[in-house]
């Protein structure tokens, strides 16, 4: 594992996120009292009082079975939804907390509240006609978010190799000196990216590591075919778990500031093992395989 702590020098300053939170509501149905006019009567309220319970019992049990979700650091939907075991999968859990995630589903911060369960189905039940239009206005981000990572990767060369952003500008060269770095030298390539730019796997291989690395803030550290390994550092989110195989120009995050950073932007490293301290040159490693930079 990456050793904590050494890519920058500690600097302080609390970080303030917002927290959304969303809230759900239900609908009471009134039965007729019954009578004591004789055996005639009851035998009317019955079947009435039973038809009314089994018509709101959906409401009720959708109501009962949602519950809320705290986004914690190296969360994304799709794992969240597969963690919790959400019917639907990300696409369900995205639909529900739409309102709070916003027009991206892929840009999800630790503090956020979602909803799991069957909050979209509950409110069907209860107003049919408020909760069809939120279902047909989701579908477009949805197509959208799945249309983003195909075209990610389909964006590698014919080698199976990609950039780690799409269109790069390096803004600090591998083996910078100064003393902002703990080393001496800068370990990597940085590479210009607002908040929210796709950060992608540069080739085939499987995810090493993907959470918090200490001065690296949110990182993946992926092991390819030839037995190197490449790291991703400062993303405001993951989209992988180690374990997972991905393949070249595969989204596997979004970039950020997060760790010791002095903004948004994307550090990018090549190493012989999978830790800090093996560092070679990223770019003539990238070229190496056939990728233009």
């Amino acid at each position: 594992m990456p050793a904590k702590g050494k890519h920058r020098r500690t600097k302080t300053g609390p970080i303030s996120r917002g927290v959304l939170a969303a809230g759900t509501g239900g609908a009471v149905l009134a039965l007729p009292l019954i009578g004591a006019t004789g055996a005639h009567a009851a035998e009317q309220a019955a079947p009435a009082a039973k038809s009314a319970a089994a018509h709101s019992a959906p409401a009720s049990a959708a109501k009962s079975s949602a519950k809320t979700y705290t986004v914690v650091s190296g969360d994304y939907l799709a794992k969240i939804a597969a963690d919790q075991k959400v019917k639907g999968g990300w696409q369900k859990l995205y639909k529900d907390n739409r309102d709070v995630v916003g027009e991206n589903p892929r840009l999800i911060v630790p503090g956020m509240k979602l909803t799991l369960g069957a909050k979209a189905s509950g409110s069907a039940e209860a107003a049919p006609s408020k909760a069809a239009p939120k279902a047909k206005a989701a579908a477009p981000a949805e197509q959208a978010a799945a249309k983003t990572a195909d075209s990610a990767a389909s964006e590698s060369n014919g080698s199976g190799w990609a950039t780690p952003v799409e269109n790069p500008n390096v803004t600090t060269q591998y083996r910078a000196a100064g003393a902002s770095w703990s080393s001496g030298y800068h370990t990597g390539s940085d590479f210009q990216a607002a908040s929210g730019t796709s950060v992608r796997a540069i080739g085939q291989g499987t995810v090493v590591s993907a959470g918090w690395s200490g001065s690296y803030g949110n990182e993946v550290v992926i092991q390819h075919s030839d037995g190197m390994y490449s790291q991703y550092a400062h993303l405001s989110s993951l989209e992988v778990s180690a374990g997972q195989t991905v393949t070249g120009g595969q989204q596997i995050g979004l970039s950020g500031s997060t760790g010791n950073s002095t903004g948004p932007h994307l550090h990018f490293e090549v190493r012989t093992g999978p830790s800090y301290g093996s560092d070679v040159d990223p770019i003539a490693y990238l070229r190496s395989h056939g990728v233009s930079i």
